[in-house]
Parts: structure tokens; sequence; C-alpha cells
């Protein structure tokens, strides 16, 4: 299972998820930290991942759509970041079942703007 790190710990995760609290290490606010992570990461890391939290998928969105989009409290903000490390793995574990794109070679795309959570 994977372990917190003290980089991204500081910011708990709200109580009725404390469950998903070994998956800190995957609470990431920018999409270059997420996909760099998923590059760094084992398909058992990411599948530990997408097992643990797609089940909790449908109440964590339930959570954060209690909260007003432009005032999340940071452990709604923090899981927000989780799930969208969840959707970052989405591809490499359902279809690819690898980190990198197939047949990608070096290619990389970065993001210009991301949106503001």
């Amino acid at each position: 299972m994977a372990t917190p790190t003290d980089q991204h710990t500081a910011t708990p995760l709200p109580a009725e998820f404390a469950d998903l609290a070994p998956f800190s290490d995957w609470i990431l606010p920018t999409e270059p930290e997420r996909y760099a992570k998923r590059l760094a990461s084992t398909m058992a890391e990411m599948q530990d991942l997408y097992d643990t939290v797609f089940p909790r998928l449908d109440a964590a969105l339930a959570y954060i759509e209690r909260f007003d989009w432009h005032d999340l409290p940071d452990e709604a903000r923090a899981l927000f970041h989780l799930l969208q490390s969840l959707v970052m793995v989405s591809f490499p574990v359902e279809v690819w079942k690898q980190p990198r794109v197939p047949d990608s070679g070096a290619a990389y795309l970065d993001l210009i703007d991301e949106p503001v959570v």
C-alpha cells in the first residue's frame, strides 16, 4: 500500500475519507506533478490507488459538491486533488497497463493554464 510523504501531508483529508490517507503522496495540486508521479510509480502502486479510491469516488464527489467551488475548505481541496490523481492513473490502469502512453516516445505536453481549484 502507498505511504504518505512529508511533502504532501500538511493538509489532511476530511475525516470521512481518513482511510485514504495512505495515498497522501498523490495529493498533488498541479497536472505536471501528477504526471511526474504517475511516471515515477509502478503499476502496482497505481493499481492500489485505483482499487482503493475508485470505489469512494461517488462519496468523494458528493462531499466536494457540498461546498462552493471558489471557497473549498483545504480538506475538500486535498480530496479533489486526490481524485485528480485517480483520473491521472485511470488510463494506465484500465487500458494501457503501463504508466506511459503507448507508442508516444518522448512526447510530453505541458499545460499552459490549469483550472483554478
